[in-house]
C-alpha cells in the first residue's frame, strides 16, 4: 500500500487507511507513539488502545 505525503499547516502528514482504523478501532484524539529508524528511512506508528487483531481479519495483500 502507497499513501501520499501531504502538507498540513506548516507540517506534513501521512493519512492513515480507513480500513486500518475500522479494524483497530483507532479513533481522533488518540495518542501514537511515534519510532523513526534513519538509517532505513522507516517510520513506526504504535496506536495505544488499538484492539487486537485477528490473523483472518487483516486485509489481503
Amino acid at each position: 500500500m502507497s499513501q501520499k505525503v501531504m502538507r498540513v499547516g506548516n507540517s506534513i502528514g501521512v493519512t492513515v487507511p480507513s480500513q486500518f482504523v475500522k479494524a483497530v478501532g483507532v479513533r481522533v484524539g488518540d495518542y501514537v507513539k511515534v519510532k523513526t529508524i534513519l538509517e532505513t528511512g522507516q517510520v513506526i506508528y504504535t496506536f495505544q488502545g488499538a484492539k487486537q487483531l485477528s490473523l483472518n481479519s487483516l486485509p489481503k495483500q
